[in-house]
């Protein structure tokens, strides 16, 4: 199938380009009259408490109180009751309520809202609040539109500072560090492979898939609930995995035309032995982003879904739309000439620029072009770049590194596992949780707002707790005044509202001012303690359910919900990792030790996770402030490592296992597998890490936290474990490596991911034969018929 699929791409090439074209244009107009409808409602299961108060709120108060909520936050030199700010301020808020979307607003001038005025330290009397309440069912393109709205309306009133934060001013920004990974991987491949074209066709595949997959997410967030970092982590996988998949069929495809194939050859050879890896890589990686649908919850079902339609996407035009093109650029990915490798050096640096927003490194635009444009006159730039010979295999390092290691195979796995497990140690302190403003960069209205609402009321004025109940029957509000003393005079508590009923008065809500902040862990302590114990005592003998919920309360319960369920999802994604190595490699400990690594590898990403974004190591090299680590990272990170790190298993192990079927030398087969994979291995890896770990860049702490975990965990893969570990359990385990049970092998599927080694020798001696009894054969030499089906 993969063969016939190459040959139609290539057959057609003009067809599948102009297929691909269409789909972009179609799918973008679309989405542009559409529109898209992200958001960061998290959906939680029934019966989970917080679910619950949020239901009451939007059944009794019409869910003001827990929506999305906004602070309009004021800081005056002078007092901030002045008459004239007041006289500015108070129309400026009637207009935001007055816009369509807002649920409520609360203003400080209001009778009764003396709470929203500052009345501590040395800022009392000069900061003061507005809420804006939206409701919960709003997108995240609705936010963004309201509260832009407000922005544009605000008045600029003289000696008064006007921050924005809360949830509905957290506009995720969209990212420019890809185009600083983009910059790294198109210097990385021209070194690796020497030839703009050979460079242009990954880049131009992982683009494709990138735009194609960018506009999908758009259409899928209207019938899906996804948040608008979906998108970025759709353009960190689609450049890391489009380019790596591209890489690993372009390599192939010219290996085959050094072997003397014609163009259609080597374009359908490659892709019945290396699609069929990138086509296994990209299922891998889909099912087990999948697999996190499992989790019952819309927010984490919408990420997964998400960054899996990129992998598909990208996965599909790595094996159409690239060997179309390939069709189209020939022989000539072997061709590189002076100009057209320092104009893309030159590209290269201006996009680095970009994404670092140097602008001096934007002269590389206008050098490119010079040097284009100077070719025509001057002659050495025309000139082709000879191409060095390939080293013998066993002067190559990659085979003399892989022989040292297997001289000392004890040492290898002891220094690899030891190091592997020191980096893992930060991880069991790991704490799931949802960082908050304080964390944005200092010089954003969120992050000004989050301080002066801390300097003028409190940390815990940042994430207020909800608590809500319905009354019974004979009940009013009266009856809960128990309800109120009992919660102020609870520890962590610094303010508590009288309670509120509805119009009907059927229900009842406080609003609590905790003394911490949003993601401190006495903010969590004190919701578990209200619920497990301070509430209870307090309603005992009534009928009184009261319910603990708002924004914080729900995040607590979101990251208890995910770390309940981690153990069973990693266990899952770990299994299928067993079961698909035993059906590929059909042996019994090559499995194990795969998974075992994994684990090592992984649980290292997270260790360095830990200790960079929770306790907040290398912050004044990084600027990031330790708080939790967000509770869907873990789960995300272990699904997209486990699909790349299959990849970079089957690519060698099967080169080890073709070797080792040849030869029957276990150890020999290690070091010529090591060697003919270690550097398309390399290349791929230091692309991701550049690709993923340009991202640390971006002001959003979710996609540095993802980025950053991404760029280690392939990096520590693609070294400590592939060319330190691999090699020296190889080593040690000898003939026992590729040992199953017959019972087992007859039972196991037979999985073929490189495409059988005898394929193509038994295509070329079958069309040999027929060369031969056609009369059109070289007499008595096969390998002459073979060369004369090779140039057919």
């Amino acid at each position: 199938m993969f063969a016939r699929l190459g040959t139609f791409a290539y057959r057609r090439r003009g067809r599948v380009v102009l297929a691909w074209v269409i789909v972009l244009v179609v799918l973008g107009a679309i989405s542009s009259g559409v529109g898209s409808a992200f958001s960061t409602k998290f959906g939680l299961p029934n019966g989970v408490e917080s679910k619950r108060g949020l239901d009451i709120l939007d059944k009794n108060f019409a869910g003001v109180g827990g929506g999305q909520t906004g602070n309009i936050v004021l800081k005056a030199q002078g007092s901030v009751t002045d008459p004239a700010i007041e006289a500015a301020i108070t129309p400026f808020l009637a207009q935001v309520k007055a816009i369509p979307g807002v649920a409520d607003v609360s203003s400080p001038f209001t009778a009764g809202n003396e709470r929203l005025m500052s009345a501590r330290g040395a800022d009392s009397g000069k900061i003061a609040e507005a809420t804006v309440q939206l409701p919960d069912s709003a997108s995240q393109a609705q936010v963004k539109t309201i509260a832009d709205k407000i922005k544009a309306i605000a008045p600029k009133v003289p000696g008064v500072e006007i921050e924005y934060g809360g949830q509905a001013f957290n506009a995720i920004k969209a990212p420019s560090s890809e185009l600083l990974g983009l910059g790294f991987a198109i210097l990385i491949l021209i070194l690796a492979f020497g030839s703009v074209l050979a460079t242009g066709l990954p880049i131009g595949t992982a683009l494709a898939g990138i735009g194609v997959g960018s506009v999908t997410l758009a259409l899928l967030s209207n019938v899906l609930t996804m948040p608008d970092f979906a998108t970025t982590i759709g353009v960190m996988m689609g450049l890391g995995v489009g380019i790596d998949y591209a890489l690993f069929i372009v390599s192939r495809y010219r290996e085959n035309i050094h072997n003397g194939y014609n163009i259609e050859q080597s374009i359908s050879i490659a892709l019945d032995t290396s699609g069929r890896a990138v086509a296994f890589a990209g299922i891998t990686v889909v099912i087990s982003l999948l697999g996190m649908l499992t989790m019952g919850v819309q927010f984490v079902s919408g990420l997964g879904i998400g960054a899996a339609v990129v992998v598909v996407i990208t996965m599909i035009a790595s094996l159409t739309l690239l060997p179309a093109l390939i069709g189209f650029a020939g022989e000539r990915v072997e061709i590189a000439r002076w100009r057209g490798v320092i104009a893309a050096g030159f590209v290269a640096i201006a996009l680095i620029g970009l994404g670092l927003k140097v602008s001096p490194f934007l002269v590389g635009i206008p050098l490119a072009v010079v040097v284009l444009i100077a070719s025509f006159v001057y002659a050495p730039l025309r000139r082709q770049i000879a191409h060095r010979p390939p080293k013998p295999r066993q002067d190559q390092w990659a085979y003399k590194w892989s022989r040292t290691v297997q001289h000392h195979p004890w040492r290898a796995v002891a220094a690899g596992a030891i190091g592997l497990l020191i980096l893992a140690v930060p991880f069991f302190s790991l704490r799931l949780g949802f960082s908050d403003q304080g964390n944005d960069p200092k010089d954003t209205t969120t992050r000004k707002a989050f301080d002066l609402l801390a300097d003028g009321f409190g940390p815990g004025s940042n994430g207020p707790i909800i608590l809500v109940a319905e009354l019974p029957s004979g009940t009013n509000v009266t009856s809960v005044a128990s309800v109120t003393a009992a919660v102020k005079a609870t520890p962590g508590v610094q303010s508590i509202t009288p309670a509120r009923a509805n119009a009907a008065g059927n229900a009842v809500q406080w609003v609590l001012t905790p003394t911490t902040s949003p993601q401190d862990q006495k903010t969590t302590d004190l919701v578990n303690s209200l619920r497990s114990t301070v509430l209870p005592r307090a309603t005992s003998g009534t009928n009184v359910d009261v319910v603990v919920t708002g924004s914080v309360a729900t995040q607590v319960d979101f990251s208890s919900y995910l770390s309940g369920r981690l153990v069973l999802f990693f266990g899952a994604v770990l299994t299928l990792s067993f079961l698909l190595l035993l059906a590929v490699f059909r042996s019994l400990l090559v499995p194990i030790k795969a998974v075992v690594m994994n684990l090592l590898s992984i649980g290292a990403a997270y260790g360095v996770l830990v200790a960079v974004f929770q306790w907040g190591w290398l912050h004044s090299i990084v600027s990031i402030e330790g708080a939790p680590i967000e509770p869907f990272i873990p789960m995300m990170l272990f699904a997209i490592v486990f699909g790349l790190s299959m990849d970079y298993e089957v690519f060698l192990l099967s080169r080890i296992k073709e070797e080792f079927d040849r030869t029957g030398d276990s150890r020999e087969s290690v070091a010529d597998g090591l060697a003919a994979t270690a550097k398309i291995i390399t290349v791929a890896a230091a692309i991701m890490v550049v690709v993923f770990g340009s991202f640390l860049l971006e002001p959003t702490r979710v996609i540095r936290l993802l980025g950053t975990g991404l760029a280690v965990a392939v990096l520590l893969d693609a070294t400590v474990v592939r060319m330190l570990l691999v090699p020296a359990t190889m080593e040690l385990l000898g003939d026992r490596n590729w040992w199953i049970p017959k019972w087992l092998d007859r039972l196991l599927p037979t999985i073929n991911v490189e495409g059988p080694a005898s394929t193509v020798h038994q295509s070329l001696d079958d069309e040999a034969a027929a060369l031969v009894s056609a009369g059109k054969g070289v007499d008595g030499d096969v390998d002459g018929d073979k060369e004369k089906v090779k140039a057919q």
